[in-house]
C-alpha cells in the first residue's frame, strides 16, 4: 500500500519506514485491545524513550490513513512491543479487532521525542484518558517513586478496569466520568491544582486528552497558575466530534 502525499511529506522529513508483524492480541476490555508485534528492526536503530510513538498506516477504503500510537513495553533486545487501541468506529480499530498472528502493518517513525524535565519532577501531575493510557503508563514508569496525581477521564464503565500502572504508596488516581464534552474534567483539575502545587518543589504537569480539554488546562496552568512552559507538556490526542 502506498502512503500518498502524507507519506511523501514524512519521507522529506526523514521519516523511517518499518514493517511490523503481529504475534498476538488480547481483549483487555470490551472497548480496549492490545496487539503484540515484532518491530522490524526499528528499536535497535532508534532506541526508546518515554511516551515514544509511531505512525501506523491503515487501509481506509483503498486510501492510506495514518494514526499515531504509543509503544507499550518496547524491548530493543527482543525487538518487540505492543500497541493498545481504545476501540471505536474507524479503520484503525477495525484493523486491531481483526489482527491475528502473522499479519503485518506498515509504520513510519517521525516526530516522536521526549525531553525529561530538568530538574527532575518533585511531583507528577498527569491528566489522561483511555486514548493516552499507554503514554501515561510509560511516564509513570519513567519516574519510579515520584509522587503523582493522575486524573483519568472515563467514558464507559469498562474504562474503570483499564490497567493503569499505579504504585499505591506514591500515586493518587482520580477517575472522572466524561461529562459536558470534558468540562467536568477541566473543573476538577482546576479546582485541585492550586492546593497540590502549594509548596510543591519542581512540579511537572503532563496533559493528553481531547484537544479542547488539553488546550484549556494547559492555558490555565501557564496563564493563571504561572507554571513555566518547560514544566507543562500538553498534547491533544483526539478531537471530540
Amino acid at each position: 500500500m502506498g502512503h500518498g502525499w502524507e507519506g511523501v511529506v514524512l519521507k522529506l522529513l526523514r521519516g523511517k519506514d518499518f514493517t511490523f508483524t503481529v504475534t498476538g492480541a488480547e481483549q483487555v476490555t470490551d472497548r480496549f485491545r492490545r496487539v503484540r508485534l515484532t518491530d522490524g528492526g526499528m528499536l535497535a536503530r532508534t532506541g526508546v524513550h518515554p511516551t515514544m510513538w509511531v505512525r501506523i498506516w491503515f487501509d481506509n477504503g483503498g486510501r492510506p490513513h495514518q494514526r499515531a500510537y504509543t509503544l507499550v513495553d518496547p524491548d530493543p533486545v527482543a525487538g518487540t512491543f505492543s500497541l493498545e487501541f481504545a476501540l471505536h468506529d474507524g479503520c484503525a480499530s477495525d484493523w486491531a479487532r481483526a489482527a491475528r498472528p502473522g499479519d503485518t502493518v506498515e509504520a513510519t517513525l517521525q516526530g516522536t521525542g521526549f525531553t525529561a524535565p530538568a530538574p527532575p519532577p518533585g511531583r507528577l501531575l498527569v491528566v489522561g484518558d483511555p486514548a493516552s493510557l499507554p503514554a501515561v503508563n510509560s511516564l509513570l514508569d519513567a519516574f519510579p517513586g515520584v509522587p503523582a496525581t493522575l486524573w483519568f477521564e472515563t467514558s464507559h464503565r469498562s474504562d474503570e478496569r483499564l490497567p493503569i500502572r499505579l504504585d499505591d504508596t506514591v500515586h493518587d488516581v482520580r477517575r472522572v466520568p466524561r461529562e459536558d464534552g470534558g468540562r467536568r474534567l477541566v473543573d476538577e483539575v482546576v479546582s485541585a491544582l492550586p492546593a497540590l502545587l502549594d509548596g510543591c518543589a519542581d512540579p511537572y504537569l503532563w496533559i493528553a486528552c481531547d484537544t479542547a480539554t488539553t488546550r484549556a488546562l494547559a492555558g490555565y496552568a501557564r496563564k493563571e497558575l504561572g507554571l513555566p512552559k518547560e514544566r507543562v507538556d500538553a498534547l491533544g490526542y483526539w478531537r471530540a466530534a
